[in-house]
């Protein structure tokens, strides 16, 4: 982990979790006040019904709150769509744009991903921008390149000014319980640092990279151990409270 950025960890809850899972929330809470305290910015993004809820809830605990999604326009006829400025709004800090997820099953570009992350920027929070390549790629030897034109042209030029952070995710080790080799997070964590100093030079440096895929209590350490690493994006295992601590514990 580089060790001049101060490392954040994510929870993305997906479509997971109702008022009930507030216990959750509150468990995550207890154990962040009455063990050791975290080295690592806590962040948790709930289902948009969860929000506001979270938000209230977590800042007792330092926990901040992100949304999952977020629509370009900040306002209009858009029947379903959530705007960054309503995240805002429910308590939001953070907002996930890009997710593989959001790329598959909705068909996102990285031109929408960037418009998303300018309207997160405008309305005040801080996109976790997503990039990451499928199995098919990475076993072709693209994944590095995959990844460097959806870095390029999912990262607005607001990056220079605003914060910004990067979480990649290998499509193929989401929720598959694989995980890339140590050495190839290595390789593609320097190959995205390297990008960001050639875009924005001196703000390069300290934009985070987050790891996510298939991050759990067993692996965290080593992951988190890696150089460019600043974080991780979590996402089955931030749905309970101790197998999150022990992630962020894992700092």
């Amino acid at each position: 982990m580089t060790t001049t950025i101060s490392p954040l960890i994510a929870g993305n809850w997906k479509m997971n979790g109702t008022r009930s899972s507030l216990d959750e929330l509150a468990a995550l809470a207890s154990l962040l006040t009455t063990g050791e305290a975290p080295r690592a910015i806590v962040v948790v993004c709930p289902p948009a019904t969860m929000l506001a809820a979270v938000a209230r809830h977590g800042a007792t605990a330092g926990i901040q709150a992100g949304g999952q999604d977020c629509h370009a326009e900040s306002h209009g006829a858009h029947t379903g769509d959530i705007s960054a400025g309503m995240l805002a709004d429910a308590g939001a800090q953070y907002v996930i744009v890009g997710h593989s997820e959001r790329r598959a099953d909705h068909g996102e570009t990285d031109e929408l991903v960037r418009a998303k992350a300018e309207a997160a920027i405008g309305a005040g929070l801080k996109p976790i921008i997503c990039v990451g390549e499928t199995e098919s790629q990475r076993d072709s030897g693209a994944a590095e390149t995959v990844v460097s034109a959806q870095l390029a042209a999912s990262i607005p030029d607001a990056a220079e000014q605003h914060e910004v952070i990067v979480a990649y995710e290998p499509i193929w080790a989401i929720g598959t319980g694989r995980t890339p080799t140590v050495q190839e997070i290595t390789a593609m964590h320097a190959s995205i640092r390297a990008q960001l100093v050639a875009r924005f030079a001196d703000r390069g440096p300290s934009i985070r990279i987050l790891y996510g895929g298939s991050l759990k209590p067993q692996n965290a350490r080593e992951i988190l151990e890696v150089e460019n690493v600043n974080g991780g994006l979590v996402g089955g295992a931030s749905l309970l409270a101790r197998d999150f601590y022990t992630i962020i514990s894992a700092v």
